[in-house]
This record gives structure tokens, sequence and C-alpha cells, in this order.
């Protein structure tokens, strides 16, 4: 058996098209046919670098629904023909204090897909089964996607914002995580002002509903109760420690990060406003998002683009030129 995959060998923006012989399962893992990957800004900082390479030429991709090609030995989660899907999160230790209390997302052996271990930019991906999402059969791939990082990684922010029932929550960028996370927040009762640049995500904002600031980087008019920065702008974050009222919380939810500025503790910190940030998740998280999205009916705005335009996804999303959660199909 072989696959087709998109490789990045040298961490510098490139990928590279190849077709591999497919490596033997080893015990506890399954193979997933491909049906539909995200294209996360997470893939593009492993592509382009922003994060230390894991693993030589690896395979990104990490928000994978397929279908179990195969078992691995020890396997009994999944039978071959069920629907499945692959996060970031891939595996963990186990037995470090982080796992035995629930954080498994700090486990310091963590491994990561399409970070660590090859991911979902291609035909077929494998991952052990502890770590895949059960998904119903008739579930589309394409909506499912984008929630498997996208979603789950937003879910994390938002409980960890704190954010007050009915009250105001301001979001600074509109990419796929955010569009997804102001959905559920305002579908729990929230008041939800968008701020962000390009125009094609002001556009989306608006036309989900949203309030868009007048200014890209204009915090809301009105003080708010929690923020989430999904935009990957260090010099974001005093703008976002200025929206919230007195003990109020901002969220850093990305990976990566450029520079944060120095901050004003008088004005920005002081009267108990918290700065958290979000690392990784657990699984726990994941299947938690997965039943609020079905019980919310949460539907991504979703592009996508064919397998051999994979180059050219990462692209508009480096470049700004694409709006809501991009996904790669596996070629016909």
């Amino acid at each position: 058996m072989s696959a087709t995959v998109w490789r990045t060998p040298g961490h510098g923006g490139v990928l590279v098209r190849q077709e591999v012989p497919s490596p033997a399962l080893p015990p506890g893992e399954v193979r997933v046919r491909v049906e539909a990957c995200g294209v996360c800004r997470t893939d593009l900082h492993v592509v382009d670098g922003d994060l230390p390479p894991h693993r030589p030429a690896v395979v990104p991709g990490h928000q994978i629904v397929g279908t179990v090609v195969e078992t691995g030995p020890g396997t009994h989660r999944f039978a071959v023909g069920d629907r499945v899907g692959v996060a970031w999160l891939r595996s963990t230790c186990g037995v470090c204090r982080w796992c035995r209390t629930g954080r498994e997302n700090l486990c310091p052996d963590a491994r990561f897909t399409g970070w660590d271990d090859d991911g979902g930019f291609a035909t077929e991906a494998h991952v052990p089964e502890a770590f895949a999402y059960r998904l119903p059969a008739s579930a589309d791939p394409v909506s499912v996607a984008p929630l498997l990082c996208a979603g789950i990684i937003g879910y994390r922010a938002l409980q960890r914002a704190q954010l007050p029932p009915g009250g105001r929550l301001a979001v600074f960028g509109f990419g796929s995580s955010a569009s997804i996370t102001a959905q559920i927040a305002r579908a729990a009762g929230a008041e939800v002002v968008v701020v962000t640049r390009g125009e094609r995500n002001r556009r989306l904002a608006a036309s989900l509903g949203f309030a868009v600031t007048e200014g890209e980087t204009d915090p809301p008019a009105e003080p708010v109760d929690a923020v989430i920065v999904f935009a990957p702008a260090g010099e974001l974050v005093p703008v976002a420690l200025d929206a919230p009222a007195p003990g109020g919380t901002v969220v850093l939810a990305g990976i990566h990060m450029s520079e944060i500025p120095a901050l004003d503790y008088d004005r920005l910190l002081f009267r108990e406003r918290d700065l958290r940030s979000v690392t990784a998740n657990t699984r726990a998280d994941g299947e938690q998002l997965l039943r609020v999205a079905t019980r919310l009916g949460i539907r991504p705005s979703t592009t996508a683009y064919r397998f051999e335009d994979a180059p050219r996804a990462l692209d508009d999303l480096r470049g700004g030129r694409a709006s809501g959660s991009l996904v790669l199909l596996p070629p016909v």
C-alpha cells in the first residue's frame, strides 16, 4: 500500500508532494483514509518554521476526518468502516502529575499530529485509537474538520475566559477558531464584538451578525467582560488588555505569538485583570466541543481546496486572502 502526502522538507514555507509506502501499524493504532483535513494557522507555523521542527519532513495537518481502513494489534475501540476525527493532541504519557489531574494538555511528553508525527495533508493517516474521536456516519467531513482544532482550542479558550452569563466578549482576529468560538459564545447568551483586520474577515463577521469595531486594532467602545486574542500578533496584547472592565480576563489562544510589548501595569493589569494562555487541549475538551457543536448546530464557514492546491491554501492563509475555515479535500 502507498499514500500521497504533502511534506514540509525544510520548514521554510515549502510543501513537496510525494508518494510514500504505507507504514506498518504500531500496536494500538488505526489507519484512516482521509476524507477532509482542516488547514490551520498552526500548520502554517509548522511549515514556515515559526515553531521549532519536531520531525524532519513532517506531513502537516491535524484536523482530520476519515474512515478507519485498518486496525493495528491490540486495538478494540474502532472497527473498519467507522468514521473518526483526529486532532492536534496525539498522545501523552498518562502518568505524570498533569495527566493524573486531568491536565494532559500540559504533559511534558505529549506528541502532536502534524508536528511530532505525520498528519492529514495526505490520503491516509494513522493515530493511536485512544486519541481518536468517534464521529457519526452521517457527519459531514468538511464541516466537522475545522472543529477538531479551531473548534476545540476556541472552546478551551472560552472556558478559560470565565465569561459570566450574558456577558460581553471581544475576539481579536476572526479566522477559523474565532468564527467558531464567537458562534458558541453567542448561542450561550453572550454579546460578541469582533476586532479584526482584513476586509474578508470583517465581512464574514458582519454576515454572521456580529458587531465589528471600526478600526482593526481599536478596542470595543464599551468595556467587555472578557477578551480572547486569536491573532498571533503580540502588539495586540496591550490593546486587548485595555478592553476589559476591572476583574475581566484576557486569554491568548495561539500556539505562537510575536513579541509582546512592555505592559503598563497600572493601566492594563491592575484591578484584578487576568492574563491567561491556552496550551493545546485535553481529550475531554474535544468530546465536550463536539457535543456542544452538535447540540447548537454550529457549522463553520468553510472554503474547500483540492488536494493538489494545498500550497495555495497555505499561501492564501499566509496572505490573508481567506476567511473562515479552510479545508483540504483528498484527491479524487
